[in-house]
């Protein structure tokens, strides 16, 4: 008998709490507005800046890294080189994906200025 009342307690739980999920699931998401857009666009120029600081600061310390590299694999250490070569190419691709996400900002804030 205790069992059963566990039981009905449970099921009627569930159907109370499962009804109120349901009812929380069908709100209607945000709409987007216009100044998500422009607040973004407005920010624009504080990221170019950021992104060309940063492409400084890789073009600075690139050449030494690989030179670096190189003076590892010349004394035989190969592990150790391997190691700098994979950060080295870690930052580049770091680098075009900045890029990549600049250049799509760049132009989502042409369209909606035009």
């Amino acid at each position: 008998m205790f069992r059963k009342i566990i039981a009905g307690t449970a099921v009627a739980g569930a159907l109370t709490f499962g009804a109120a999920g349901i009812a929380g699931a069908s709100t209607t998401p945000n709409t987007p507005t216009g100044t998500n857009a422009a607040a973004k666009c407005a920010k624009l120029p504080a990221l170019q800046a950021k992104v060309q600081a940063f492409e400084s600061k890789v073009n600075a310390r690139l050449p030494k890294a690989e030179a670096r590299e190189a003076t590892l694999k010349s004394e035989g250490k190969t592990q150790r080189a391997d190691a700098l070569a994979k950060r080295i190419t870690r930052v580049q691709n770091r680098e075009s994906n900045i890029n990549a996400r600049l250049a799509k900002a760049q132009a989502a804030c042409a369209t909606t200025a035009g």
